[in-house]
């Protein structure tokens, strides 16, 4: 695609979030599945994502909510690996990711015995996270400027832009490969950059890998 004659400017903006309580909890892997059929997207998105910013220094991440709690709770060691092991950049909607967790838990309780409870006070406690997006004052016009704000935006910026506008905004693919290639033409770079697989990089690390493409792409570009 060739770029916009007048490139509208990438606007970073930054994300906040509440955790909040849903008054839902599972003692067993029945009320698991019975929730997860129809609690809201950003439940599902929560217990998958909320590590990525609490946790920004481990890689790979942690599991997710549902595989931990399967495995060290229920002790179902099995199907806790089979939820850890799902990866999460293969799935472009949170329907799809939440149809993957329901058809591994169905599968697994249709070849199982009763399933086990969770000790008291051990139940898995359903939470989402409000989130309120604020504008930050990084502003991109070309590569170089989209690079200096890179290296100066924080980790709830890095991730409202590559992870919330992917999954939980429902868009499909991250916010800077839609810029990089609707404003500026720039496909290939929006290309390399969407196929980066962020759940296995710390946000520090994404950040560096966007940046490295980024440069490596203005050395390209004639002066």
């Amino acid at each position: 695609m060739t770029p916009n004659a007048t490139p509208r400017p990438f606007e970073f903006s930054t994300s906040l979030s509440l955790t909040l309580l849903t008054n839902r909890r599972a003692r067993d892997l029945v009320e698991l599945l019975a929730h997860l059929r129809d609690v809201p997207g950003s439940v599902i998105y929560y217990h998958t994502h909320h590590f990525l910013v609490q946790h920004q220094n481990l890689s790979p991440e942690p599991p997710n909510d549902f595989a931990y709690w399967v495995s060290q709770v229920l002790q179902e060691e099995r199907l806790g690996e089979q939820l850890a092991a799902i990866d999460i950049v293969q799935f472009r909607t949170l329907r799809e990711l939440r149809e993957r967790l329901i058809a591994l838990i169905e599968g697994f309780l249709a070849g199982s015995a009763t399933p086990r409870t969770a000790p008291p006070g051990r139940e898995f406690h359903f939470r989402e996270a409000a989130t309120f997006v604020v504008p930050t004052p990084h502003v991109a016009r070309d590569l170089a400027e989209f690079a200096r704000c890179m290296e100066g935006i924080g980790y709830g910026s890095l991730s409202l832009h590559f992870f919330d506008a992917s999954l939980q905004l429902d868009k499909g693919h991250n916010d800077f490969s839609e810029w990089l290639a609707n404003e500026l033409g720039e496909q290939d770079l929006a290309t390399a950059i969407a196929r980066i697989d962020p759940y296995t990089h710390t946000l520090e690390g994404l950040r560096n890998e966007v940046l490295r493409l980024v440069r490596h792409r203005m050395q390209e570009k004639p002066s």
